[in-house]
């Protein structure tokens, strides 16, 4: 997916694990098929997972991850993952890693929620617990400033979409994102990647919630692209009274989805399905929605 990506195979893991944590040496390393970009995911045996970076910009995630979970987890009304252990450099693999406790759970399709209002309510409940976190010292979520810091390259990637998509019904929307007023409140505690893959449910309803990478301070409005990138549009309006997003801070969150799904689509055609597909789901639900 990426120029700088690392290749990462089982064999790989297994050698890792084995000279870092020999009591799980024994256990079956399986490579699984995740939607994400940043970190390749094996199964260690049943209970566990391994986690490593592919690129350089992932690295600082995990010492990050390994800080901030076990104080969120509390906090929090989903499951995230708990890390049993740090991997260091060795086998020729350059950068920490780590194992977690794995989480049962399937990501949501957002063609196919079996129960999308109930969902509506778990997701704004999860968004309104990551609020009330009263951490402090947090870092600064990834996308935590106004939408502007990302309007180059959201106008660049339009451009490339020249011909996919309406162009002209993006910019449109776009810009008028840009025109809602800004966070005038104090910084709070967001997960900033509530992507379908970021997600588990189980029998419909939110149990888990993974990749912290994002995870800081910042503006809430990053944490509301669930209702564009996942949620129909009945079960849109109950995530947002249900969270209590006010007109300024719903059209930054929509502005972030269609960023998010504007510079995606183009990189990811090729290399992601799932992630360009969903950057699809997003354009449309925006767009149309």
């Amino acid at each position: 997916m990426h120029a700088e990506e690392l290749d990462i195979d089982a064999e790989l893991v297994r050698r890792l694990v084995a000279g870092r944590f020999p009591q799980w040496a024994e256990l079956p390393v399986e490579p699984f098929p995740s939607g994400g970009t940043v970190n390749a995911i094996f199964r260690l045996g049943d209970d566990l997972a391994v986690r490593l970076p592919r690129v350089p910009w992932g690295v600082d995630d995990v010492t990050k991850e390994h800080h901030w979970l076990p104080r969120l987890a509390p906090l929090l009304p989903a499951a995230v993952p708990t890390v049993l252990g740090l991997g260091e450099p060795a086998e020729g693999f350059p950068w920490p890693w780590y194992v977690y406790r794995w989480l049962d759970g399937v990501s949501p399709d957002p063609a196919h929620l079996g129960d999308a209002e109930s969902l509506a309510k778990d997701l704004a409940g999860f968004v309104a617990a990551f609020r009330r976190v009263d951490l402090p010292g947090g870092p600064v979520a990834y996308r935590s400033g106004p939408l502007s810091t990302v309007d180059a390259d959201t106008r660049t990637a339009i451009g490339e979409l020249e011909g996919v998509i309406d162009t002209g019904a993006a910019t449109a929307a776009w810009e008028e994102a840009l025109r809602a007023p800004g966070w005038a409140g104090p910084p709070v505690w967001v997960h900033s990647d509530l992507m379908p893959a970021n997600l588990l449910v189980e029998d419909g309803r939110l149990t888990g919630v993974i990749d912290f990478a994002t995870a800081g301070v910042g503006d809430p409005a990053c944490d509301l692209i669930p209702a564009w990138n996942l949620l129909p549009p009945a079960a849109r309006r109950t995530f947002r009274d249900a969270v209590g997003a006010d007109d300024a801070t719903w059209a930054r969150g929509r502005g972030w989805a269609l960023s998010m799904a504007l510079i995606q689509l183009p990189y990811y055609t090729h290399t992601n399905p799932s992630i360009a597909a969903n950057a699809r789901h997003v354009i449309d639900a925006v767009l149309n929605g």
